[in-house]
């Protein structure tokens, strides 16, 4: 098992070489773990790009400390990892809370980023539909299971981490638009059509990122990149390798830059 002393705290990390080009960082969602991205989407991502993930303290393989749980103290983690491993820029890919994470470290450190995906990502506690999730559910009886099968603290202390984590889904992240709209690195939107993020606050991510794209996949949930793994990987390779801004035939949202682009070009493509 690899770690990296983060201020002092050994921090699981799995780096999964691969093609040259701009690395993809996986930022897991919360009370999860990096292995449910690698094992999901990380099969077909990992075909053309290097992998780097690691877990958050109090997430899967990385132990928890006494301190309560702040977004901003997780993109201090991942700044750090980026440093540690890259020394550059990567794409983000966040699930969740990794992609609060992603919006935090790209407003930090903009240098450090070149491209985002937030998939069922929020900026605000109030854009989350319904917090009140059956304990008894499939889906939450399976982030005991593997945070049982992981955590060095043991399992009777996902309570614990489960106590920090919805104390945080409940009072951050604060973000406001005017603080998306500094986020100039192509990012895409990815949410299912049943997510836990309301349908408007997600309009209201696209709209405010200046280079945003959104993807809203059918018959899905918020658990989109288990649910639609292969769906999910092509959508997010597509965006990683096609040309920013992309160019359309009728461009409405983007009418501004195609204008811009077009000027003096002669051709209707650009």
């Amino acid at each position: 098992m690899a770690t990296l002393d983060i201020d002092g705290h050994p921090t699981w990390f799995e780096d999964r070489p691969g093609p040259s080009g701009a690395p993809v960082v996986f930022l897991h969602g919360g009370l999860s773990n990096s292995d449910d991205m690698l094992e999901s989407i990380g099969p077909t991502i990992g075909t053309s790009r290097r992998i780097v993930a690691f877990d958050r303290r109090g997430h899967g393989r990385t132990a928890d400390t006494d301190e309560p749980f702040h977004y901003d103290s997780m993109a201090s983690e991942t700044i750090a990892v980026l440093e540690a491993v890259l020394g550059g820029p990567a794409h983000l890919i966040g699930w969740s809370d990794g992609g609060i994470v992603a919006l935090l470290v790209a407003l930090r450190r903009p240098d450090l980023i070149d491209r985002l995906v937030l998939i069922g990502t929020n900026y605000h506690f109030d854009g989350v539909v319904d917090l009140d999730i059956d304990p008894q559910s499939e889906f939450t009886t399976s982030l005991f299971t593997r945070y049982a099968e992981r955590s060095p603290d043991g399992a009777e202390h996902f309570e614990v981490v489960a106590d920090k984590a919805f104390t945080l889904f409940k009072t951050e992240p604060t973000l406001t638009t005017d603080d998306l709209a500094r986020i100039t690195a192509p990012s895409l939107v990815l949410v299912g059509d049943d997510d836990l993020i309301a349908p408007a606050h997600t309009q209201s991510l696209f709209d405010s990122l200046p280079n945003g794209q959104l993807c809203v996949i059918p018959g899905a949930s918020h658990a989109v990149p288990i649910e639609q793994p292969e769906r999910v990987a092509r959508i997010v390779m597509g965006f990683l390798d096609y040309p920013v801004p992309p160019v359309t035939l009728v461009p409405n949202r983007r009418k501004a830059h195609a204008d811009t682009s077009n000027s003096g070009s002669g051709s209707a493509a650009g």
